[in-house]
């Protein structure tokens, strides 16, 4: 434990979460701050109604327009620091010290290749009123494809962002080249919105207090293998998955199935899985169904950085959805939709 807690030390150095490992023991103090007592440069750089968001955004049609590979690749980075190997894996959820009642909330901004990806206004907007900790697992393409949502996102001191690919590839599928890319340009997205950021006058004076740096990711598809993790691990991220599952991307599950779903196997150190990127069909109703009633139960939402800092994370040596082994039937299932109908899967776009 004294090991964990000191690479965990290690790696918040890196980026500056919204609280520090001392105040984590007393993280339900501020967990239920809102924006207008805890925004800081949030409030200065955007009203009220600049954060409110549409049904435009909801969904985005295809496009082809090439993002800046090249500004990408030449952006400046720190030189990682490898994540120890007792924190190499797949980690699922964190085990607490007893009467901890802590659960984290993820929400992935997936954005592939071909097709620009929504913003689900309605999640954020809950998760700002509610004065609710998250994490966003946002993908490189995604961040540079709505850079002021992104800035928006990096500003909020409730929010932390970690990495989901660059364009959502498969990591499992990938040679060693795409998956230095894969990693390491995401970063790089993620340190050009956070420059622009910090170039906008409201943020300047004083300057924002961000986290520096992507700590966490995200595996695309929720899919690994041995290779996929050691690049994650090597570039100086811890590999997140989750033990919670929404189905949100499914049209057929109902906001109900939903909270009751997350009401019946919340825990303390759980982390949830859940889209904001508008591949979420239901997922702020279920939210709104769902929050108020593990608020009423004691729990408190933080960050997945702040979870990792509490307790003893969790690790798997694979990825998988539910249990071991259930992520390769549900890629053959997908592909067999795919086959049989010409379009993409509910698995294609998580």
């Amino acid at each position: 434990m004294a090991l964990i807690r000191a690479v965990l030390s290690g790696l918040r150095a890196l980026a500056v979460f919204c609280v520090s490992t001392a105040h984590a023991e007393d993280i339900g103090s501020t967990n239920n701050l809102g924006p207008a007592e805890d925004a800081g440069v949030l409030a200065r750089c955007w009203t009220s109604e600049a954060l409110a968001g549409s049904k435009a955004e909801l969904k985005a049609p295809p496009s082809a327009t090439r993002f800046d590979l090249k500004a990408l690749r030449t952006e400046a980075l720190p030189d990682p620091e490898p994540v120890s190997e007792e924190l190499r894996g797949s980690i699922r959820s964190v085990d607490l010290p007893d009467g901890e009642k802590l659960i984290a909330l993820t929400f992935d901004l997936c954005e592939s290749g071909g097709r620009r990806a929504g913003y689900d206004y309605r999640v954020v907007d809950l998760l700002r009123k509610e004065g609710i900790k998250a994490t966003f697992f946002a993908g490189g393409k995604w961040l540079e494809s709505h850079p002021e949502r992104a800035q928006q996102l990096i500003a909020d001191p409730n929010f932390e962002i970690g990495g989901h690919g660059l364009r959502h590839r498969d990591f499992t599928k990938a040679s060693k080249a795409t998956l230095s890319d894969e990693i390491r340009l995401t970063e790089a997205a993620y340190a050009r919105a956070k420059s622009a950021l910090k170039t906008r006058a409201c943020a300047t004076d004083p300057a924002p207090d961000i986290q520096t740096r992507m700590t966490l990711m995200r595996f695309p598809y929720g899919r690994c293998n041995a290779k996929a993790l050691t690049a994650v691990a090597e570039a100086g991220q811890l590999a997140v998955q989750w033990d919670i599952v929404t189905g949100d991307p499914d049209p057929r599950i109902s906001a109900k199935t939903m909270a009751n779903t997350i009401l019946t196997k919340a825990h303390p150190g759980a982390i949830v899985v859940a889209h904001a990127n508008g591949r979420g069909r239901r997922t702020a109703e279920a939210l709104a169904l769902a929050l108020p009633k593990l608020k009423s139960q004691g729990y408190e939402f933080v960050t997945v950085g702040e979870l990792l800092a509490a307790g003893k994370p969790v690790i798997a040596e694979t990825c998988y959805l539910s249990r071991p082994g259930d992520n390769r039937a549900r890629v053959a299932r997908a592909k067999r939709r795919k086959t049989k109908n010409g379009s993409l899967s509910t698995f294609r776009q998580r």
